[in-house]
């Protein structure tokens, strides 16, 4: 590129790339990214921001700020986003397929498994030794994300605060809108924001779950996938958001699912590699085969390829804009601030021996000194896991 080009640059300005190395990252990332939507994230900056320098720090930042105003699967989006950026129309349709399609084939599997033999593989031996790696990328991303997002000791506050108020059990979405709001209310003053539609940022907030299935009914492929479709068009926050929408349309509504079925659904979810929403493909397959697993997967996704593809275009825009950058700002360190919590709480639940404190002090240091490549990491996270167990038997 021109030297002459500011860093931070309109979608339209950013170098392309192509299709093929966007879906090759892609795919990749989906067999080997562990560990929820942080850890997710934390993947794939090192990818697209240290490895490849796709984009800056700015950008992946907005781009994590804008996402987490939007209903759907953050990591996901994210990696959406960053096929668009990278390859277009084309490298947005890839970057998401690449990345859901391998979680839901490992699904697919375990749910003919599960219907079949009545019940699901364990991956307790490969969690134990991937959790405490997953822990040493999120706090690499969050150290370089950090130091970009953090411009002054009043945004440094808000993400600090952000932390504490999400562990004392403060919703997420609300310290995120919080936390832009804030920031443009102290850098500016009351007087200059008045009147300046900040809520138009939020076309989807007030979109609700209206409970439009109020009643016991047979099973119908259709039905399932306007079911997933709804949470996928509506759903905030993590993975036990995703429970609690599902019990209340597939269990106690249609009575389909009994909740110990939801429950192996979502663990299925959380220990296989890619995005929770993978979920769907689990229950999909449960109640209506292969048809009702595809359906199901489609509907939950569905929504975030066009959520994308709308605002994508729109957030490089919003930096140029003195008010909304404002509000980006505040945005960005109230998301990392989330993603610190998440981090505290996983932490304590990967790290639980002597054996996982050193997967995570090594793994912290191979990535910190020698920018050791995050997906290596996890899988020799896992195959200690495996050798230790079997020797150890």
């Amino acid at each position: 590129m021109n030297e002459s080009v500011p860093e931070e640059q309109p979608v339209e300005d950013e170098e392309r790339g192509s299709v093929a190395e966007v879906a090759r990252l892609a795919i990749r990332l989906g067999f080997t990214a562990f560990g929820g939507p942080a850890a997710h994230i934390s993947m794939l900056h090192d990818e697209v921001v240290v490895r490849r320098k796709w984009i800056s720090e700015q950008r992946f930042l907005d781009l994590l700020g804008a996402t987490n105003l939007i209903p759907g699967p953050n990591s996901t989006e994210m990696v959406i986003h960053t096929g668009f950026i990278r390859a277009g129309y084309g490298g947005l349709l890839v970057a998401g397929v690449g990345f859901i399609l391998p979680a839901a084939s490992i699904v697919l599997v375990l749910a003919w498994l599960y219907v079949h033999y009545g019940s699901t593989p364990t991956a307790e031996w490969l969690l134990y030794g991937i959790k405490p790696v997953i822990i040493a990328i999120i706090l690499q991303a969050l150290w370089g994300l950090d130091r970009k997002a953090v411009q002054s000791v009043w945004l440094g506050a808000v993400g600090i605060a952000v932390l504490g108020l999400y562990l004392a059990g403060l919703n997420e979405l609300l310290l995120l809108f919080v936390g832009g709001f804030l920031t443009v209310a102290v850098r500016y003053g009351r007087a200059k924001i008045q009147g300046k539609g900040i809520t138009a940022l939020l076309p989807w907030l007030g979109m609700v779950s209206t409970g439009f299935l109020a009643q016991i009914v047979p099973f119908s492929l259709g039905r399932l996938f306007l079911i997933f479709l709804k949470v996928g068009a509506v759903l905030y926050g993590s993975g036990y958001v995703l429970l609690a929408f599902l019990r209340n349309d597939l269990v106690v509504n249609l009575g389909w699912l009994t909740d110990q079925q939801l429950l192996d659904a979502i663990s299925i979810g959380q220990f296989t590699p890619g995005p929770v929403f993978t979920t769907a493909t689990f229950i999909g397959y449960v109640l209506g085969g292969l048809p009702g697993a595809v359906l199901a997967t489609v509907g939950i996704f569905l929504p975030s390829f066009i959520f994308v593809a709308l605002i994508s275009p729109v957030v490089p825009r919003l930096r140029q804009s003195e008010l909304l950058a404002a509000v980006l700002d505040g945005v960005n360190v109230a998301a990392l601030g989330l993603m610190a919590a998440v981090t505290w709480e996983l932490g304590r639940s990967a790290i639980v021996d002597w054996l996982t404190l050193l997967l995570a002090v090594v793994a912290a240091v191979l990535l910190f000194r020698f920018k050791l490549n995050s997906a290596w990491l996890v899988l020799g996270g896992g195959l200690v896991a495996v050798v230790y167990r079997f020797w150890a038997s």
